[in-house]
């Protein structure tokens, strides 16, 4: 197998390949690798930890056409670092080689045969705006939980509703919810996509104008003209999401969210996950208040519209930014009821995201 491409266009492909793939299966070394399939000016580009693969269709000047297996992040290495401009990859015999003007890599190959089979796409396509679904993803998968042995909570939920589609997720502390109206063809089912693999998405949506999603029992397939992303879905109950959303919050504070963001960045230079940020809401306006045992203390006032009895919260600093940050816009809302019940950000102007944060103690 040989052939030229430009340095860009590969690196592009070969750094989203490269994370995919695992080095951490001994059992299974293919998993390391980047599989390349060469038939005339099309290379096809996969790479899999076996719960998530990715696949590229990169088009090239085609040689010789063939198929190899190699070290997905040594490949990523050498073609990062090479020259801007043409790429020669040229696979023959145990060994492959990278060659661009004056600068030449050779690498061991592995056993292409041990790869595993992607997923095929299945289901019925449901059909989606690139930029709206990653706006989407954006706003909703930083409420995940990053401990994936806790698997309802590591996954994003994605149902479908009268008006679309709705993103939920939470990691029992925060939980984000959108919806995504307009769009037609998914079942009425649950499905349950883990972190990881929207965290992959995101990055990868901007390359095209929109993105096709099909599921199976098993499987959940994101395909656009040149890139086919397949995860497996969790397999587990989700909580009541709808239980957890207060409805009777009394107190509410409407407040400019870049002053809002720009005084939590100051308070948590004391802030921490053990030393909350305490939120005082009033007819004067909300402060922000920081107290470390050691005497020091930070003080931020803020002006806001308020409608309610004050009220005095604590809360993570860095999850309560995350949540105004997400909402976008000029203004937010949070509403609250006593201090120790959840609170509600919302973007003013726009009921389709919605941000919960559990309050700490005080």
């Amino acid at each position: 197998m040989k052939f030229k491409s430009e340095q860009g266009i590969l690196a592009e492909s070969l750094g989203a390949l490269a994370r995919v793939a695992t080095s951490k299966n001994a059992g299974t070394p293919a998993l390391a690798g980047v599989k390349m399939i060469l038939t005339g000016d099309t290379l096809v580009a996969s790479s899999t930890s076996q719960d998530l693969s990715l696949q590229f269709t990169i088009p090239v000047a085609g040689d010789t056409d063939g198929q190899g297996l190699v070290s997905a992040r040594t490949l990523n290495d050498i073609i990062r670092v090479m020259p801007a401009g043409k790429i020669t990859v040229e696979f023959a015999g145990d060994n492959a080689t990278v060659t661009a003007q004056r600068s030449q890599f050779t690498i061991p190959t592995m056993n292409a045969i041990e790869f595993p089979r992607p997923p095929a796409p299945t289901g019925e396509p449901v059909t989606l705006t690139s930029s709206v679904f990653k706006a989407a993803l954006e706003q909703v998968v930083l409420a995940a939980s990053g401990e994936t042995h806790k698997l309802h909570l590591s996954a994003v939920m994605m149902t479908s509703t009268e008006k679309g589609i709705r993103l939920v997720a939470t990691d029992g502390y925060r939980l984000a919810m959108r919806d995504v109206p307009g769009t037609s063809g998914m079942s009425t089912d649950t499905f349950l996509i883990p972190k990881q693999a929207f965290a992959e998405l995101q990055r990868l949506l901007d390359i095209s104008d929109e993105i096709v999603i099909r599921f199976n029992d098993f499987d959940a397939t994101f395909q656009s003209q040149t890139m086919t992303l397949a995860t497996k879905l969790i397999n587990a109950e989700y909580p009541p999401y709808m239980n957890i959303i207060p409805k009777n919050n009394t107190n509410e504070a409407t407040i400019n969210r870049e002053e809002l963001l720009d005084a939590l960045r100051r308070s948590r230079v004391l802030a921490s996950e053990m030393t909350p940020v305490r939120m005082r809401m009033s007819s004067e306006g909300v402060r922000l208040t920081v107290t470390l045992t050691d005497g020091s203390t930070s003080v931020e006032d803020l002006d806001a519209k308020f409608v309610g009895e004050d009220i005095t919260v604590a809360f993570n600093s860095e999850y309560l930014a995350d949540g105004v940050d997400a909402c976008g816009g000029e203004e937010v809302i949070i509403t609250t009821s006593v201090p120790n019940k959840p609170a509600i950000i919302k973007p003013v102007g726009n009921d389709e995201y919605l941000y919960l944060l559990m309050p700490q103690r005080l």
